[in-house]
């Protein structure tokens, strides 16, 4: 199985597309895509396929989540 490095930023769009053609080859029963660079990736099971899914879903999360604007601190002397 091949896994995207998280340290790598995709566009959202391309997560979006990713993870539409996974489900849409889950659903028919297909175990094998290609990618965008024409590599061919075989997963072993549906189990792996929904792995990938809700890794899709996560990377699809960090990538639309906003940057916090206000950052509160809370210090004390220790007393």
């Amino acid at each position: 199985m091949r896994l995207l490095q998280p340290h790598i930023p995709i566009e959202r769009e391309r997560l979006l597309r990713w993870r539409d053609e996974l489900v849409e080859a889950r659903l028919s029963g297909i175990r094998e895509i290609q990618d965008q660079n024409g590599e061919r990736i075989r997963y072993a099971s549906d189990a792996e396929m929904a792995r990938a899914i809700a890794a899709a879903d996560r990377m699809i999360a960090d990538a639309t989540r906003r940057p916090a604007s206000t950052i509160r601190f809370s210090t004390s002397k220790g007393l």
